[in-house]
């Protein structure tokens, strides 16, 4: 298979190359990404690959080329591009604004994306949706991402306040779909906490002109403004049958991959020491505040 050599250049200046095009599952399966990016942005297939997937919703799984969670990527370029869309989100929102917003990022794919995105607009308190409830902390709100393998997401902000302010809300997951996951969320938190902006951000812009249509339609009915941003949009292409082919494809290669491997003892295991400052959290499950960040930068020379 050959890949593009294409390279486009983040706001911070790194370059980012498309080491994967997903190729074998458009081939097999007949999925196409179409693109729609406005001039000056990167290119659909730069951003991402397609790969099969294990789900009875849906055969194919968009997978990021600079999300650093599922294809080998510089760090540098991982970090540039949500980095860059908090810059532009805080461009969007003006000072003053950036300063009283809450970054909400998507557990599990975007929670690394989300704390770029909130060094980029400024350091703004962040948190990121979970899975897995928590003895002793109650959920500050909660929404379902309907055609995932596990659809119930909780928020267990630490500080039961922290999603309670009228400040702006950015939410940031790696792509945006149908945008009924976003739709969720926004209707759980405006009924608990009612503000009158809410920023989306992705990577990605993959919605249908019907699915943008509802977003405003939305907006208007809650009588708030949701706002945008992304580094490249387009379509999926799916042709008639694609779920049961991709369910098909994979059956096949289970059977194929179902032998075990040649197996020898196992590789010795090292344990390193990282002396992680105490009572510092080690991610957003529970909120990242602008002192945590503070605290970590200092912590990171040793």
């Amino acid at each position: 298979m050959s890949l593009p050599q294409t390279l486009y250049t983040t706001r911070k200046g790194k370059t980012i190359d498309a080491v994967w095009s997903g190729t074998w599952v458009a081939d097999r399966l007949g999925v196409s990404l179409e693109e729609g990016a406005a001039p000056g942005s990167p290119r659909l297939v730069q951003l991402l690959g397609l790969a099969l997937r294990r789900n009875p919703k849906r055969a194919h799984l968009l997978v990021s080329q600079v999300l650093g969670k599922h294809v080998p990527q510089s760090p540098e370029v991982v970090y540039a591009a949500g980095y860059g869309l908090g810059e532009r989100v805080r461009e969007l929102l003006g000072d003053e604004a950036a300063a009283a917003a809450v970054v909400l990022g998507y557990a599990e794919t975007a929670t690394g994306l989300g704390h770029c995105v909130a060094d980029g607009l400024g350091l703004a308190p962040y948190l990121h949706s979970t899975r897995r409830p928590v003895p002793g902390v109650k959920p500050a709100g909660g929404f379902e991402e309907a055609h995932s393998h596990a659809t119930s997401h909780l928020l267990l902000p630490e500080d039961p306040e922290l999603l309670a302010a009228s400040g702006p809300l950015v939410l940031v997951d790696d792509e945006f779909s149908t945008g009924n996951t976003v739709l969720n969320t926004i209707r759980d938190l405006h009924a608990r906490h009612p503000r009158s902006h809410y920023v989306v951000v992705a990577l990605v812009d993959m919605r249908s002109p019907a699915d943008r249509d509802r977003l405003t339609a939305f907006a208007a009915e809650i009588g708030a403004r949701v706002d945008l941003v992304a580094l490249a949009s387009g379509t999926v292409g799916l042709p008639e049958g694609v779920l049961a082919k991709g369910q098909a494809l994979v059956e096949e290669y289970d059977r194929q991959c179902a032998a075990p491997a040649a197996g020898g003892p196992p590789a010795p295991v090292g344990r390193v020491v990282l002396d992680w400052p105490a009572g510092l959290p080690d991610g957003g499950r529970h909120g990242f505040t602008p002192a945590d960040r503070a605290r970590l930068e200092a912590a990171l020379p040793a």
